[in-house]
């Protein structure tokens, strides 16, 4: 399941594409690059934050970034390819920072450890593991880029696009016109203007079963189906099929007379609550079965890579203690010094084990987890290294490293703190918190840098904006997160938020690590979700036998079982356009990675999920929900007629993305 969502599929690398030689640098590390690169990192992370919370996958943001700095440095002045390259590297940062903090940090607020999301804790594991990550990814750079030749789809297609530097106003003006749409979508929803309502749903009851249909009218969702692809649609509303249209009519018909408790629950409400009501306390869990074997699979089926990454990680760490002279060593090839990566690594790593220590209160704890921790991030960096470079990071199964993660921790800390149910469960999501950030922003690195090597950059000077975009991004975390959970909660439904920002993955961190330490979970439905996943990979393994393009990774038919349906379908209805357009274009295949259509897509996604974070401010100062709600009369949200126009603006925005990605490319 791609946990990380680039703009870009493996089929869009440009194959072939050599280096350019090496020469004396032009400008790079400007005062002007570092600041642009700060603010689209900050603004980036911001963005990842809520669509992650809210759909479970984030968007990459260096073709964006690189599209914006190109139009931004031609405004102030042309801006070389160097320049815009270090702008897209530090922009980048803001996706991959994001994503190690959203898919751990909240299941410390569901664990109980924090009321709120504590600035010094989450700035410290985002801006620590982030330079982790960095620090890690060094030494794979010359064993995974330069000597074993990984093809890197999205960092050898992200170099086209800086290479060609055409045009960049017509790609910022069509970022531009996404964004707005997706703003006005958002604002006119339940959380602004209360116009439209969030999804439009149709549910009855039919004999003891409940038929159940609902999308989201997202256009952040829209576009995170484009760019998905049709395939990662299909298999997510699949899961969606299975939970919702299969496993909730038979609990109903079948189960449901056996749970006195749930049957009082269900008694007053309609189709669409009972529905609801079954799937967030039931039935969700089969997704929870499917993600842990699909966590487990993830390191079988990679385990030739995993041995891979490591080697090179190692051998390369080797090579780089011997030393070459430095007078010999040309530009283009300079990383970091070993040196400062291995002091970084302890600077890093300290502040996490007093962090810890504070925690369990005991050193012969702590050092454990910190030891276990580190070897951890770098044996999880190797792996998403590797796989960023061999089929490109929208395909790094994070979730499932991080799944992994959270098992191997909590089987040494179960051991550590004698099965401590309330230390225990912390501990290893704290764990799992470093690791995430650390392992998002490594496999992000490597695509950067083998972006750099095919343009020309400086590797030491990208390691460095990354470090710097990392720490700016987690600046802004906390704050965000914060403002996000007042406005419209974020996990658990409570009387305040009733439908909060689901954090998929942070709620099944927090209920494996507490079951794992013998909390209570409903073991019968996630031993049969399980199952469910274990069918999903003897498929996926009987296709890839047949040579099958179409696949069904198990973390992605999970992250369909586990999610609201309405969440499912418009990424399904994103992918299906995206595969019509592709047929369309009279060029055929697969859309670049700058083309017109990925590119509207992602400025959907920034669009409404800049404005969700921006209409958190005035609903979190008033204390209501509905302060920007239009006067009574017009508020067609709640009404049929509001259904109806929302699906109407619905179908014009998908129309709309559908005709700019069916042009053929210039």
């Amino acid at each position: 399941m791609p946990d990380s969502i680039h703009s870009a599929t493996a089929a869009a690398a440009i194959h072939g594409a050599t280096p350019m030689p090496a020469v004396t640098p032009a400008p790079q590390l400007t005062l002007r690059a570092i600041v642009l690169a700060v603010l689209l990192a900050a603004l980036m992370g911001a963005a990842n934050t809520y669509l992650g919370l809210f759909a479970g996958m984030t968007i990459a943001s260096a073709i964006p970034s690189a599209v914006v700095s190109m139009a931004v440095l031609k405004m102030l002045g042309h801006g070389g390819i160097l320049e815009n390259n270090i702008v897209q590297t530090g922009g980048s940062a803001g996706q991959s920072t994001a994503t190690g903090v959203i898919f751990t940090t909240p299941a410390l607020v569901m664990l109980g450890a924090w009321h709120d999301y504590r600035y010094g804790w989450v700035f410290a594991f985002a801006a620590l593991g982030g330079v982790l990550g960095v620090l890690f990814s060094v030494p794979l750079r010359r064993a995974l880029i330069i000597e074993q030749k990984l093809p890197f789809p999205e960092g050898t297609a992200a170099a086209e696009v800086l290479r060609a530097g055409a045009d960049p106003t017509h790609g910022a003006k069509l970022l531009s016109i996404a964004a707005a749409a997706g703003a006005v979508l958002k604002l006119s929803a339940a959380n602004g203007l209360q116009l439209i309502p969030d999804a439009a749903v149709a549910a009855r009851f039919v004999g003891r079963g409940i038929a159940y249909l609902s999308t989201n009218l997202s256009p952040a969702l829209l576009g995170v189906g484009y760019i998905c692809g049709s395939n990662v649609g299909i298999v997510m509303l699949a899961g969606g099929i299975i939970s919702w249209n299969i496993a909730i009519p038979i609990y109903s018909s079948w189960f449901l007379a056996a749970d006195p408790v749930m049957v009082a629950k269900l008694a007053a409400l309609g189709a669409a609550d009972a529905a609801n009501t079954i799937w967030s306390q039931q039935i969700r869990f089969l997704g929870v079965g499917a993600m842990l074997l699909g966590g487990i699979w993830t390191l079988v089926s990679l385990r030739g890579s995993l041995l891979a990454g490591v080697k090179s990680g190692l051998a390369a760490t080797r090579r780089a203690r011997e030393g070459a002279d430095a007078a010999e060593i040309p530009d283009t090839e300079r990383d970091l010094p070993m040196k400062y990566v291995l002091t970084g690594v302890v600077l890093a790593s300290l502040p996490l084990m007093l962090m810890y220590h504070s925690v369990v209160g005991s050193f012969l704890i702590s050092v454990p987890m910190t030891l276990a921790m580190i070897v951890l991030a770098f044996l999880f960096c190797s792996v998403s290294g590797y796989m960023a470079g061999l089929v490109g990071s929208s395909n790094d199964p994070v979730s499932g490293m991080i799944i992994s993660t959270i098992l191997a921790a909590s089987a040494m800390l179960l051991v550590l703190t004698h099965g401590n149910a309330v230390v225990g469960p912390v501990a290893a999501v704290m764990i799992g918190a470093a690791v995430c950030c650390a392992l998002s922003i490594a496999g992000d690195n490597v695509q950067d840098l083998k972006c750099g090597q095919l343009v020309g950059a400086t590797p030491w000077r990208q390691q460095l904006m990354l470090c710097i975009g990392a720490v700016t991004c987690a600046t802004v975390l906390a704050p965000v997160l914060n403002l996000l959970n007042h406005a419209y909660g974020i996990g658990v439904p409570d009387a305040a938020h009733p439908h909060p920002l689901l954090a998929p993955q942070a709620t099944m961190m927090a209920a494996v690590s507490r079951g794992l330490f013998g909390g209570k979970l409903p073991w019968t439905i996630i031993v049969v979700g399980a199952g469910i996943g274990l069918v999903v990979i003897l498929i996926d393994e009987w296709l890839r036998s047949r040579g099958s393009r179409f696949r069904t990774p198990v973390l992605a038919v999970a992250v369909g079982i586990y999610l609201p349906l309405d969440i499912s379908v418009p990424i399904f209805i994103g992918g299906m356009l995206s595969h019509f357009a592709a047929r369309r274009r009279a060029s055929g295949g697969t859309e670049s990675l700058a083309g017109r259509g990925m590119l509207f897509a992602a400025g959907m996604i920034a669009g409404e999920s800049l404005t969700g974070v921006v209409l958190a401010i005035p609903i979190v100062a008033s204390g209501r929900a509905d302060v920007l709600a239009l006067p009574g009369s017009m508020r067609l949200g709640a009404l049929p007629s509001g259904e109806i126009l929302g699906l109407a603006m619905y179908v014009a925005l998908a129309w709309l993305l559908y005709r700019i990605a069916s042009r053929s490319e210039d």
